[in-house]
């Protein structure tokens, strides 16, 4: 965890959570379509806050109710 107490994924941890391969969850870096992302040297990482921000930009509305 961060200072500030921010949990942060590694991409490991991200593919875990979406239930993807990890190429995956390189190819979504590299086409910048997944989760912001930063980088700590030449590591990878994904704040807990931004995964659930895209988390729930993809969520898709299906006008049911339950």
């Amino acid at each position: 965890m961060s200072e500030r107490g921010e949990k942060h994924l590694s991409p490991e941890d991200l593919a875990e959570r979406e239930g993807v391969p990890l190429e995956t969850v390189y190819k979504w870096n590299k086409m910048r379509t997944g989760p912001a992302f930063m980088r700590i040297g030449r590591h990878c990482r994904y704040r807990l806050a931004d995964v659930i921000a895209w988390e729930k930009s993809r969520t898709i509305a299906t006008g049911r109710t339950a």
